[in-house]
């Protein structure tokens, strides 16, 4: 049973959202006072909050992820929490991560993440059976982690915060439309219109990669055009721009399933190595 809370709350997920949380409060530390304590506040309540919409997100799809082999084994399809259950556990986690955020560290923080998860559970996910523009929206409170994080230090954002959320925002793009790629079946079997299930060519989808990782390669380096990393961090953004790009003109040229997880792949080592070499070169 326990684990099956923990399985509604998608950890795998939240290790993301908390490195991204993570690398906002570090930049955030120069425009602010911040404390150990603020730290620690601030990682449980967006842990909380993520968590809770995880589990709502789970809740209020669970009619489409039965219809899905990638998620027709999660706790409520698969009949191991009812939907009751997943609800309350949703909305108790969002409750206490809200509080967490406003109470322990500052109400900007804690109205960010609650903007995060309104935004997240009322206009991305009941559009993502109706339109394919889903990701776009979806994007904006994907990329909220970076100005959470930052508020907490700074007690304010930034033109320093602004670069981290396009960062994200650009970011997940690629990362998505290679995911919807790769389960373009699924979604199409459980009624979700990404784009690869609206043109299954995947034409307009390899288009799309390759136009978000193009735009990516420049707003990277935003960064070192604030002063906020140095000629290392810039080097290395240029590199792993490349690295990226790399992949998204593969799947462009040839529009494969092996050239679109590909691109997946690159997507999960570019954030985290970007998000390291701005941790080591920061002024």
């Amino acid at each position: 049973m326990i684990r099956s809370y923990i399985e509604l709350t998608k950890p795998r997920i939240t290790w993301l959202i908390l490195m991204s949380t993570g690398i906002g409060y570090y930049f955030g530390i120069r425009e602010g006072a911040w404390t150990w304590l603020s730290l620690l506040h601030t990682i449980i309540g967006t842990a909380l909050i993520a968590s809770g919409t995880a589990a709502l997100n789970q809740w209020y799809e669970s009619d489409a992820d039965s219809r899905m082999n990638r998620t027709k084994q999660r706790p409520i399809p698969s009949g191991r929490l009812t939907r009751n259950q997943a609800l309350v556990f949703g909305i108790a986690l969002s409750i206490i991560g809200f509080a967490e955020l406003a109470l322990g560290v500052n109400l900007l923080t804690g109205l960010l993440g609650l903007f995060t998860l309104v935004c997240y559970l009322g206009l991305y996910t009941p559009l993502k059976s109706k339109s394919w523009h889903s990701t776009t929206v979806g994007s904006i409170p994907g990329a909220m982690p970076p100005l959470i994080g930052f508020a907490a230090a700074a007690g304010t954002l930034t033109a320093e915060a602004w670069a981290l959320y396009a960062i994200l925002f650009v970011w997940q793009f690629p990362h998505f439309y290679s995911i919807a790629w790769m389960y373009r079946e699924d979604y199409g079997r459980a009624g979700i219109r990404m784009l690869p299930v609206v043109e299954p060519d995947g034409t307009s989808t390899a288009r799309h990669i390759l136009a978000f990782l193009i735009l990516l390669f420049p707003v990277s380096l935003i960064p070192s055009m604030l002063s906020m990393t140095g000629r290392f961090y810039l080097a290395g953004a240029i590199l792993m721009g490349l690295f990226f790009l790399r992949a998204g003109v593969r799947v462009a040229r040839e529009k494969t399933l092996l050239n679109a997880r590909k691109v997946l792949l690159a997507s999960v080592v570019y954030l985290p190595v970007l998000y390291g070499l701005m941790a080591v070169d920061r002024p």
